[in-house]
């Protein structure tokens, strides 16, 4: 689909009431096969690799903000008016940007490892990981992403998760990478969330990246939100814990 001058790789299954797959930096609409599998008999499902990751192409000026204009622009032309919206990692700040500057598009959001506006460190955590991919490419970085976000349960345990998160890394773009990663840099706080939006917060209790007390900082000042800690869980939540994620969307649903 050709979304703002810039072929986005959007995928349309089912029937019904609209939910809208948001992936994190690192990931692809893949990431979500599970919960999708799930709510195709019952909804129209749509998922979107953004401009720069995935089998989408390379965007000038990728952002937040732009991920959440095209985001508007897929639904417009996949003819939908409003969809529940689900996100992980940086595309839970894309998902409410895209709430508040289109809140008659969203229905609900669910924030899975829900991430703040990145610290002076981590924003140069975030340029210096984009140089590192321009220089050497996604084999440099994979390796640290599955260290770092993934629980020590979930290397342990299930090895084919921490392997398919590393496929996720590896198989990316290095260029659109990186500009994710400027992005992520870049990024500001969206603002609150609607307290009239029904919100559902998913992480896990040994997730570094979105730790619990950023789904709780949001929960509070919601103040009808709803928070689940999952254990033994990194930030990879719905590959770590697919069952338990698809169990609690499902009801939120």
């Amino acid at each position: 689909m050709n979304v703002n001058g810039t072929e986005l790789a959007v995928e349309i299954e089912g029937e019904g009431p609209a939910v809208l797959f948001v992936h994190g930096l690192g990931g692809t609409s893949n990431f979500y096969q599970v919960q999708a599998d799930a709510l195709a008999g019952s909804h129209t499902v749509i998922r979107v690799d953004s401009a720069g990751a995935g089998r989408s192409g390379i965007a000038d000026g990728i952002s937040i903000e732009s991920h959440a204009a095209d985001l508007a622009a897929v639904l417009d032309q996949a003819g939908v008016d409003s969809a529940a919206v689900v996100a992980h990692s940086m595309g839970t700040l894309v998902a409410r940007v895209l709430a508040a500057q289109h809140p008659q598009r969203v229905t609900s959001l669910t924030l899975l490892g829900a991430v703040r506006e990145p610290p002076e460190a981590g924003r140069q955590a975030q340029r210096d990981r984009a140089a590192t991919l321009r220089d050497k490419g996604t084999g440099a970085v994979a390796p640290g992403v599955v260290a770092n976000a993934l629980s020590e349960t979930t290397r342990t345990d299930r090895p084919e998760v921490a392997a398919f998160v590393r496929e996720l890394v590896m198989r990316q773009d290095p260029e659109g990478y990186a500009r994710n990663c400027e992005a992520l840099g870049a990024a500001t706080d969206p603002g609150p969330i609607d307290p009239a939006l029904p919100l559902l917060l998913i992480t896990g209790d040994d997730d570094k990246v979105g730790p619990p007390e950023a789904s709780h900082e949001l929960a509070d000042a919601h103040g009808n939100a709803t928070v689940h800690v999952l254990p033994g869980v990194g930030h990879w939540t719905a590959l770590e814990a697919a069952r338990p994620v698809t169990d609690h969307l499902l009801k939120f649903l």
